[in-house]
């Protein structure tokens, strides 16, 4: 049965981490990448339409682990392109922007979509369309300060950050209000890391942000 918008977001409220691939990550490596990760607690999987055969990986690597992963697509910059993602079986969409005729869209079809946003106008802009989960991006480059001044007066959204993330920035934004937060090249690397590095990135991570434990890395 297929996961409705609600069931998604709240997998993401709960999971807190959404690994991306973003680059050379065709469906044998994309299995390989997220078994990896998948086996050290990351459920949830973000593959990008800028990379190599991005919607052969998502099916790949849904179909090699069911229920057990959810799946969507990033880098979604175009309806005719939400519609493609959609009808190859997406569980959700993520854009770095706010595009309102996307989120429009995406929602209809009762998936869930976060759209990029910056500024707290855009982030007004996208919560007035009802928008349960809001992508605010590049805010690891920006820096926590910048989130804290826009979480202040808009603590009623619901953000996952994105951008320049890794183990030690996350558990930062998720103490200082966001749900959830978004990384591929710290966690995923470029599609040719070996699996003991995957491991060792995703122990630290899921250790940092679910737990509030900082690891040191080990065998990175």
């Amino acid at each position: 049965m297929a996961r409705s918008a609600e069931d998604v977001y709240q997998m993401i409220e709960h999971e807190v981490i959404v690994a991306g691939t973003r680059g050379m990550f065709p469906p044998d490596i994309a299995i390989k990448v997220c078994g990896t990760l998948l086996e050290e607690g990351v459920k949830l999987f973000e593959f990008t339409m800028n990379s190599v055969q991005p919607i052969e990986a998502m099916q790949a690597v849904k179909k090699e682990f069911g229920d057990d992963v959810c799946v969507g697509m990033g880098t979604v910059l175009s309806v005719e392109t939400a519609k493609k993602v959609l009808d190859a079986g997406a569980e959700f969409i993520v854009s770095p922007a706010f595009q309102p005729d996307v989120v429009k869209f995406v929602q209809e079809k009762d998936v869930l979509v976060a759209p990029g946003v910056t500024t707290p106008s855009e982030a007004v802009a996208a919560w007035n369309m009802d928008v349960k989960l809001l992508k605010l991006f590049p805010i690891g480059a920006l820096g926590l300060d910048y989130f804290k001044a826009i979480y202040g007066p808009l603590d009623h959204m619901k953000f996952m950050c994105n951008g320049a993330m890794n183990a030690d920035n996350a558990r930062d934004f998720i103490q200082s209000g966001a749900i959830a937060v978004g990384m591929a090249g710290w966690l995923s690397g470029d599609g040719t890391w070996p699996e003991s590095r995957l491991r060792s990135r995703a122990r630290v991570l899921v250790n940092s942000v679910i737990s509030g434990q900082g690891t040191a890395l080990t065998d990175d």
